[in-house]
């Protein structure tokens, strides 16, 4: 009964956040849902690689930015993002993206997040610190 009452609600939040055209349209799909979490995916296609053959720089930003997004409006009130910051640590060697989103604290009007994104042999892509503000 848990189980089916949590994919319910991760095929709503699927849903609400299927509007979100452009992360959409360029692969990135919710695979969980947790408090103050979430973990998205994006599997790598030749539209996601730059000139030398690597995934481009603004694909794994809009998985980690996406994510992010996910992580702090699937349950609370509406966050915008006030800054973000992503350190790019290593080229992708498997065929899909992971982003995990973790609430590292939250106040009333602000908080702060941390991105991890990795492909799916476990290669570390990049670092994101993301604030939000609640609107």
């Amino acid at each position: 009964m848990v189980a089916e009452m949590e994919q319910q609600t991760l095929d709503m939040v699927r849903e609400r956040f299927s509007h979100d055209r452009f992360a959409t349209v360029n692969g990135a799909v919710i695979e969980e849902i947790a408090e103050g979490y979430a973990k998205c995916s994006m599997r790598i296609s030749d539209d996601h690689k730059n000139a030398l053959g690597a995934v481009m720089g603004g694909a794994i930003f809009t998985l980690a930015d996406f994510t992010f997004a996910v992580a702090t409006n699937w349950q609370e009130q509406p966050v915008v993002s006030l800054d973000a910051s992503i350190t790019f640590l290593g080229k992708a060697k498997g065929s899909m993206l992971i982003a995990e989103a973790k609430k590292i604290r939250a106040g009333r009007r602000t908080c702060c997040y941390v991105v991890e994104i990795t492909d799916e042999l476990g290669s570390q892509i990049a670092h994101m610190t993301s604030n939000g503000f609640a609107v």
